[in-house]
């Protein structure tokens, strides 16, 4: 089904006001009930199909699982979700030095560095009571004295002191950065009614995430989520009046079905118009076959997604049989130890 994006509308008034033209006298005598037409363009509508009906987009707020389908909702072409995905990831950077005071005044040597007995194997020590090879580091007995800030029993200071005094602090920083991207990706649809698009992709992709139309509503397993659909609108406006196109190729079909109906009214109350009636009728089956055919003729890209549709099946039948042969995967050219491959070349019988 081709998306229909730039056909234009007019209301059902507009349209009887165009018949009307034509039955001034009757008008004058208000014998056209405008209420009775009604239902005569909407037969047409649906004789024309969904082809002449908007496509519409929304964006539907998941809450509970759940969401109301819009008012004019009639066909949905397919449904993708909203989300947004945070990333971070280092970049590149270099070393850098930098000199500050640092207070080491309250710092206070504990002698080697304590080896951590968590991570570096074993070791022949009990410093503090704290037993070796065991992570039971965060339990210290209470005879071990305080340590400065950044000091641990179970892991090396940063805070180091060499032969001459001097004092240094190894601090890495690595830099990052924060990326957020907007991604989409497809429900899966689990049921297939009426209200589906026959090729509606949701129904063939596979995916974890799934919903089901019931009703009025729009089910999903998701418990909160965005969800931007593409749909097939009723041909109605916002203030719920109803829609007909507005073609030139498309008018007369609408226009002579009206005048169809007002005829045959005036019949029903004894007025003699059988011979306009005939003439009515006899332009009405021209332009309900133009209006027909120009509706379900496809149009160029319609044509061209056919022709790689059978290009492809006509591939997959006369082609995809020979990938198993040895000349197939080296680009058509047999291997020398291919039976029947005489000094690089295939004999021919």
């Amino acid at each position: 089904m081709s998306y229909n994006y730039t056909l234009k509308y007019r209301t059902f008034d507009q349209l009887v006001d165009a018949a009307r033209i034509d039955f001034m006298q009757y008008d004058l005598t208000n014998y056209i009930e405008t209420q009775q037409l009604i239902k005569v363009a909407q037969r047409v509508n649906y004789d024309l199909g969904l082809r002449i009906m908007g496509t519409k987009e929304t964006l539907l707020e998941i809450k509970k699982g759940k969401v109301r389908l819009p008012t004019d909702f009639s066909v949905l072409n397919y449904a993708l979700v909203c989300d947004n995905v945070t990333v971070h990831e280092p970049v590149s950077q270099g070393t850098f030095i930098e000199e500050r005071p640092v207070n080491v005044a309250t710092y206070k040597p504990i002698g080697p560095a304590i080896i951590d007995p968590c991570t570096d194997g074993t070791v022949n020590c009990n410093t503090c009571g704290i037993p070796c090879n065991t992570c039971a580091c965060q339990k210290l007995p209470a005879a071990c004295p305080p340590l400065a800030d950044g000091q641990s029993y179970c892991k090396t200071p940063r805070l180091e002191l060499n032969c001459k005094g001097e004092t240094f602090e190894l601090v890495q920083v690595i830099h990052g950065q924060t990326r957020t991207y907007k991604r989409m990706w497809p429900l899966r649809l689990i049921d297939n009614n009426q209200t589906i698009a026959c090729d509606c992709p949701n129904l063939y992709v596979k995916h974890k995430d799934h919903a089901w139309i019931q009703g009025d509503f729009f089910f999903t397993n998701l418990e909160t989520a965005n969800i931007y659909i593409s749909y097939q609108g009723n041909l109605e406006d916002e203030d719920g009046n109803l829609l007909v196109p507005d073609h030139p190729s498309l008018n007369e079909y609408y226009e002579y079905a009206i005048k169809q109906r007002i005829l045959e009214n005036l019949i029903m109350n004894d007025e003699p118009v059988g011979q306009k009636l005939q003439i009515v009728e006899n332009r009405l089956r021209i332009a309900k076959s133009a209006a027909n055919a120009l509706v379900h003729t496809p149009n160029f890209a319609e044509m061209r997604e056919m022709w790689w549709t059978n290009r492809k099946a006509q591939y997959g039948k006369y082609y995809e049989a020979f990938k198993s042969y040895p000349w197939y995967a080296g680009g058509g050219i047999p291997p020398l130890n291919y039976p029947n491959n005489v000094n690089g070349q295939m004999n021919r019988y």
